[in-house]
């Protein structure tokens, strides 16, 4: 049997991974609040499953959530195309009232039967050691086959049904256009994601489910536009995640998921800051370099109309004195404008950059 550790951290991680791939296409149809919406409306056909079976760790358990959460998105997709709602509004009503009736068949049951709001609602990763199954004479933590198998049929998902899932995810109508219902692939996805988040948040917790499902991807979404890159990268860091938040935490007596969430976060945080394309330091950098571009067309457009020192220049384009000696140095730098005594004349090079800054701005 493997130790408590190594078992808790290969639980986070086949969290993350069987999240990851579902919650990628949440994200990129811009459907990230209905993974919150979901791991919890699907409370009532957990509820529901358990009194007909009597065991919370079954596959009709899975079933039932499954159904609740296609109940979900079919009664959001309801309330948004009365167009008298949008859709946040249509979640922000579903979802709790189906939520407040799992609560409420919780509260008329939880006296006849063991099950209870905290077996039900939460997880905690630390205690995935102590569930134990035996297969073949091996024992091993159950969490860790349960998680495993949504692993495996997500990635079966992803593979079989890739080109399905990209042409409706990303152009619902030319998926229409060659017979592909993008309805019959929304609702095979969200039946996906039903059934992970339950199979998850048993053994990690409803949070941290809803923080796998969607930070990791939406952090490599901001690093890169390649479907298949961007679901690799979207495990790589949930997982990544997962392993580093268990160290973080064990170091620092903290909990587990906090330091996992936390991480997650901390990988967020990174991506938008450091992401060549969408970085926020890479920004920055693009509008520094447009503003200077079109600093040094403006004081070239200004110098072609008269000749100026740097004070006057200053002065017309209503600049310090500092920040024009440092355009017209630059300027000069580069062969754009040339000395005439105390004064600048732009060069025909100068007058062609200036001529291509201001189309571009045009255009």
């Amino acid at each position: 049997m493997l130790s408590d550790p190594a078992t808790i951290m290969i639980t986070g991680t086949l969290a993350a991974a069987a999240c990851a791939l579902p919650g990628a296409f949440l994200v990129l149809r811009g459907m990230s609040l209905l993974g919150d919406a979901i791991s919890h409306a699907v409370l009532p056909g957990i509820v529901i499953a358990f009194l007909i079976t009597g065991e919370i760790a079954s596959w009709p358990v899975l079933l039932g959530a499954g159904v609740t959460g296609l109940l979900t998105v079919f009664l959001i997709e309801v309330l948004t195309r009365t167009k008298r709602i949008k859709e946040d509004a249509s979640i922000a009503v579903v979802f709790p009232a189906l939520f407040a009736l799992g609560v409420l068949l919780l509260a008329q049951f939880a006296g006849q039967t063991d099950l209870d709001q905290d077996c039900v609602l939460y997880g905690e990763i630390l205690y995935a050691p102590l569930d134990v199954m035996t297969i073949g004479g091996l024992t091993i933590a159950r969490p860790l086959v349960v998680l495993a198998v949504m692993t495996l049929l997500n990635l079966a998902l992803v593979l079989v049904l890739t080109k399905e899932l990209q042409v409706a995810t990303f152009d619902a109508a030319f998926a229409t256009a060659i017979g592909l219902s993008p309805v019959v692939v929304h609702y095979v996805l969200m039946g996906f994601v039903s059934v992970t988040t339950v199979a998850a948040f048993e053994s990690v917790g409803a949070i941290l489910v809803v923080a796998f499902l969607i930070v990791p991807p939406a952090a490599a979404h901001l690093l890169t536009d390649r479907l298949g890159l961007l679901l690799s990268l979207s495990v790589a860091i949930g997982a990544g995640s997962a392993v580093a938040g268990y160290l973080v935490a064990r170091e620092y007596d903290a909990s587990i998921a906090g330091c996992m969430a936390g991480c997650m976060g901390v990988a967020f945080l990174a991506a938008w800051m450091l992401s060549p394309r969408r970085g926020m330091l890479a920004t920055l950098w693009r509008r520094s370099r447009l503003r200077d571009r079109y600093a040094s067309a403006l004081a070239i457009e200004k110098l072609g109309l008269a000749k100026l020192d740097v004070d006057a220049l200053a002065a017309d384009l209503a600049w310090s004195t500092g920040r024009a000696a440092q355009v017209v140095s630059a300027l000069e730098s580069q062969g754009l404008i040339e000395s005439d005594g105390d004064a600048w004349r732009p060069t025909a090079e100068g007058r062609s950059f200036a001529r291509e800054v201001v189309g571009d701005s045009a255009g």
